[in-house]
């Protein structure tokens, strides 16, 4: 198969990135992504997030411009394309595969009740045997919303997709969506392996409305004519992998065996372990999905913990507190202050339903505040620090699922960047953090080669794949982290 690189592509819900990777070095070539500002999330109401799908096409030909200014791209020289997507989101397509209303994104929280009375109706220990999961607040729940609040649309439906579907739609012609995108929304049935047809009668919704399924990795359809025409590029380069950001996320960090744990601190803070074990936490505050590398033979599963108000707390210190400085400046800010903050406690849920709180969406807060005592480098060091204890709150979950966290692998970006969020994070957690010249597109772009053949395995797919920096627990300072988290804790589980 011809070609110079694999294009990667990441739909986010701040933005949409595209990049390269040279298939001779293994290395990434070049990435772009757009807007520089973030993506707009539309709130109609309380609690609701949505986006506008054509939105993130175009957002897509944005960066992909922006990339063709960076590297010199000939029409034959992409040899295969892979995506990587935000998950958990609903699509709603009509006969003519054209988008019925906006996106319901991943941190909607509209349909959490409908998700609970589905549990009921089901039976919590046939949901958590079955499905892994509560129906609770996934995609399954957010059409079954649809279908109670918009019944004139509803009946309007040809085809479900997940957003990363949505992209593969635009760029084949073909609707269809994978195993594991399907167990992601509470749509597959573990136990029975196969659609969950129990969650679609319960909910009253259709069979026919979801997609054909495709491999994770694999022929999932080639570039049409107008799609090629809009990039510039040759067409028929097969889409040849898509997976929801975080299994995708651990892929491009070579997570796929058991005990292998991945993270990452963008727009939410995500812990991801992988087991070969059907696990479950059974109130849901964790969830367990397939993973990309899965097989009947050989299975394997994803634990996720899932932190919404991650990079919006970080963007919101930003923009209310340190107006003008660059995220690298209010990191060297955060460093001037002590750990723990001189007691400054920040508690970071205020980005809609947290599942760790088993959904609960109790709102961001800042604690013990004194004005004669704390400032702005305080809040930015107490905001770093409580976006890693919450997320070691849900680790702490895994662990008792019996997951290991002895190690962790993260790409050297977002808050990773930060020396104090590294540190806090191995000395919260007792974890050596490996970070690596990796993300969400160049992950999806090795992906891509394996389900194209142009890499032979796995293995051959992470050749570049370099550790950039290490953090290690310092003995010093791990007591003080445990002390700060136990206070942390403390006063969060006096409040729930």
């Amino acid at each position: 198969m011809g070609g110079k690189f694999i294009l990667g592509i990441d739909i986010g819900s701040s933005s949409v990135k595209a990049a390269l990777l040279n298939i001779s070095t293994g290395k990434p070539e070049a990435a772009a992504f757009s807007p520089v500002n973030e993506m707009k999330i539309n709130s109609p109401k309380p609690g609701f997030a949505e986006q506008d799908p054509e939105m993130w096409w175009q957002e897509f030909l944005h960066a992909f411009e922006k990339l063709k200014t960076k590297v010199s791209i000939s029409s034959d020289d992409i040899a295969a394309i892979g995506i990587s997507y935000q998950m958990h989101g609903l699509v709603c397509l009509d006969k003519n595969n054209q988008p019925l209303r906006s996106s319901i994104i991943w941190c909607d929280s509209r349909a959490v009740e409908i998700g609970e009375k589905a549990m009921k109706k089901l039976g919590e220990e046939y949901c958590l045997k079955h499905y892994l999961n509560s129906p609770g607040n996934f995609t399954a729940s957010k059409l079954a919303w649809v279908k109670e609040n918009e019944p004139e649309l509803f009946d309007k439906i040809k085809t479900i997709l997940l957003p990363g579907d949505f992209i593969a739609l635009k760029l084949t012609g073909k609707p269809a969506t994978t195993i594991s995108g399907l167990s992601e929304g509470i749509l597959w049935d573990f136990k029975e392996n196969g659609i969950a047809d129990d969650v679609i009668a319960a909910m009253g919704l259709k069979r026919e409305h979801l997609a054909e399924l495709v491999p994770s990795f694999g022929e999932q359809g080639m570039l049409t004519n107008e799609a090629a025409d809009l990039l510039g590029i040759r067409s028929g380069i097969p889409v040849s992998y898509r997976a929801g950001d975080q299994p995708n996320n651990a892929y491009s960090l070579n997570v796929l065996e058991p005990g292998e744990i991945a993270a990452t601190a963008g727009t939410s803070g995500v812990v991801y372990g992988v087991t070969d074990k059907v696990t479950y936490d059974p109130h849901s505050r964790v969830n367990s999905f397939v993973h990309v590398n899965h097989t009947e033979t050989d299975p394997r599963y994803g634990v996720l913990m899932c932190l919404n108000g991650t990079g919006i707390l970080n963007s919101w210190v930003r923009s209310n507190f340190l107006s003008g400085m660059e995220y690298e400046e209010i990191n060297q800010l955060a460093g001037t202050i002590g750990i723990g903050s001189e007691g400054l406690l920040c508690y970071p849920f205020g980005n809609g339903s947290e599942r760790i709180l088993q959904n609960k969406n109790p709102g961001s807060s800042i604690k013990n505040l004194h004005f004669n005592q704390h400032n702005r480098a305080h809040v930015a060091r107490a905001a770093q620090e409580g976006i890693v204890f919450a997320m070691y709150y849900g680790v702490e979950i895994m662990q008792e699922m019996g997951l290991q966290v002895n190690k962790v692998r993260a790409g050297y970006a977002n808050m990773f960047l930060s020396d104090v969020f590294a540190e806090a994070f191995a000395n919260t957690t007792g974890c050596v953090v490996e970070m690596y010249n990796t993300d969400g597109a160049i992950g999806a772009a090795r992906a891509a080669g394996v389900g194209a053949g142009i890499f032979s395995d796995h293995k051959e797919s992470f050749r570049g794949l370099e550790v950039v920096k290490k953090t290690e627990p310092d003995p010093e300072k791990v007591k003080a982290y445990g002390d700060a988290y136990a206070n942390w804790k403390e006063k969060l589980e006096i409040e729930q």
